[in-house]
């Protein structure tokens, strides 16, 4: 460093100045205050998406058996209402039908034709169901009227014509227990499938009007 500044100065010993012009006498790195910037939170990457598999329309799904539970207890109502029972074949199509359309509002889950039939018939078995038990409590007070049940099918069967010899047979198959018996059986075997199929019928509908081939 010089002792004299070149304006002719005399400068004391480690002068930064001169305190005559203000000229610098030595080189100093001019620092400059930089605001630290806060270091950013590491980004963690996302894991990859997990692909979902649509559930099985089956009787473990329980959204499933929601819906088919709450169409097959509308369709049974409606199916044992004066004046509607009449077309209780609509309301059993119906209820297939309008069973996909709910899943399907619920779920976001497009079904397929074969997924809507399943669907159908496990509306239809719950269906059944309640039909079974609607048709028992309807028997139960004719059961315990005078001269049973068997009675009250006899007196149905002699309103008819009785020159019929069909007549005359059924006639004799309520007079025995097994006979009475069967005979349900039979009906309720024919009510089971029907409804099986119409319902069935109204799932694989609605799922080709609404959802994918």
């Amino acid at each position: 460093m010089p002792d004299t500044c070149t304006c002719g100065a005399t400068l004391p010993p480690d002068a930064r100045f001169c305190h005559i012009c203000g000229k610098p006498q030595r080189d100093e790195p001019v620092m400059h205050a930089a605001a630290e910037q806060a270091a950013p939170p590491p980004v963690i990457a996302a894991p990859p998406p997990v692909a979902i598999s649509a559930l099985s329309v089956n009787f473990h799904n329980p959204v499933a058996v929601r819906v088919g539970l709450m169409m097959a207890a509308i369709a049974s109502l409606l199916s044992c209402m004066p004046y509607l029972s009449l077309g209780f074949f609509i309301w059993w199509v119906s209820a297939g039908f309008f069973s996909v359309y709910v899943y399907r509002r619920r779920t976001g889950q497009l079904l397929t034709v074969g997924s809507g039939l399943r669907l159908g018939w496990i509306t239809g078995v719950l269906t059944f169901v309640m039909m079974t038990v609607l048709f028992t409590m309807t028997l139960l007070p004719l059961s315990l009227s005078k001269g049973g049940l068997a009675g009250v099918y006899r007196d149905q069967l002699r309103n008819m014509p009785m020159s019929d010899p069909n007549m005359q047979q059924a006639l004799k198959i309520f007079e025995t227990p097994a006979g009475l018996a069967a005979m349900i059986g039979f009906t309720l075997a024919f009510l089971f499938a029907l409804i099986i199929l119409l319902c069935a019928a109204g799932g694989a509908l609605g799922a080709k009007i609404g959802g994918r081939d």
